[in-house]
């Protein structure tokens, strides 16, 4: 018998569930600013989350989707990013948003159904939030190409679960990106559930990594509770797709905490002792460990970063509350550029009744 080919799929790890270092750590990481840096963001991003939960329990927002125990990977492969890529986030990559510069109201606009929350103040260029499963896959693929055609050294960044990786759209974007050879980094968030799907039967593949090799690209592996590995693996792949090298498929492994949504009762569906097993490999104790053990981090300094993500989350609320409420006519106001003459009897309807009943 002939081997007319081998592939295998590289695993990347520097912390421990414990925190303990064990292989050399990048560069980056030597400086403990930037990991204290990576740390107040994963803290901010759960202080939020938190609140989120809060305000839709209490008919503030409509259903959000908690990111509680992933978030090392959408903060690590935006902290990778320059400027100038382009984030194309799933529902729960708000972390990853708020480092790049999209601010708390502009995300509660969002999860109270107010359209003005896609209109980023910061990131102009990264796309908003997709909600079908898999299509922003495409939508990378799509930015890619066009960086790729105007000649930009830009990147593509697209952050999927991984039951996007089931989707036809997953796969028809990573073929595209390696034939092409399109600057494109595609992030797989594997928090092993697809709603109440798990990933042991969703697909027969050992990783998702692998699914790169259909597509002719290179796909790695990554603790996706370890914020250096994530930060580490995403930067390589974006100097790669820079250089003109091509895409990467990142499988980042994590897990998904809480429940799908807060439209969701993971009760029905897992294990509780499954659930509290997982909280010991969780990200944010994960690298308050680290920093505690090598002096960089104290207890104090901790509850300071606590009562400051508070602080700053509860005044973001406070001027979410107070913005007015939009009008019904607002459905008609970011759909086209130029509302067509078609449409526009439509909105005059709307605003007349609007106004008949005050």
């Amino acid at each position: 018998m002939n081997v007319i080919a081998r592939f295998e799929i590289e695993f990347v790890q520097f912390l421990d569930h414990l925190g303990r270092v064990i292989q050399p750590l990048p560069a980056f990481a030597c400086d403990p600013q930037v990991l204290i840096s990576l740390y107040r963001s994963m803290v901010f991003t759960r202080a939020f989350d938190a609140k989120a939960v809060a305000l839709q329990r209490t008919g503030q927002i409509g259903t959000f989707a908690s990111s509680l125990g992933q978030e090392a990977v959408s903060i690590g492969a935006a902290s990778a990013m320059r400027p100038e890529d382009v984030l194309v986030p799933s529902y729960r990559d708000f972390g990853g948003q708020i480092l790049r510069g999209v601010t708390i109201e502009e995300l509660l606009l969002y999860w109270g159904g107010d359209e003005r929350g896609n209109d980023f103040s910061g990131p102009r260029q990264d796309f908003p939030i997709s909600v079908p499963v898999a299509s922003q896959a495409a939508h990378a693929a799509g930015a890619a190409y066009a960086f790729k055609y105007r000649r930009d050294p830009r990147v593509a960044v697209c952050l999927l679960g991984d039951g996007g990786t089931s989707k036809g759209d997953f796969y028809e974007a990573i073929n595209v990106a390696g034939a092409w050879a399109l600057p494109a980094v595609f992030v797989i968030i594997n928090n092993q559930w697809a709603i109440s799907v798990p990933r042991s039967i969703q697909t027969a593949a050992k990783t998702l990594a692998q699914k790169a090799i259909a597509a002719g690209i290179e796909g790695v592996q990554v603790d996706g509770n370890d914020i250096i590995a994530v930060r580490f693996v995403v930067e390589r792949a974006l100097q790669k797709a820079r250089s003109g090298s091509g895409p990467t498929v990142i499988e980042a492994v994590t897990y998904r905490l809480g429940d799908h949504t807060t439209a969701d009762d993971s009760t029905r569906y897992r294990d509780a002792e499954e659930i509290k097993k997982q909280w010991m490999y969780e990200p944010l104790t994960r690298l308050r460990n680290y920093l505690l053990g090598c002096g960089a981090w104290n207890m104090g300094a901790e509850e300071v970063l606590r009562d400051d993500c508070a602080t700053h989350v509860q005044k973001a609320v406070a001027n979410y509350l107070a913005l007015p409420q939009p009008q019904p006519e607002a459905m008609f106001d970011h759909l086209y550029a130029v509302l067509p003459k078609s449409i526009e009897g439509q909105r005059a309807t709307a605003v007349a009744e609007s106004r008949r009943h005050g």
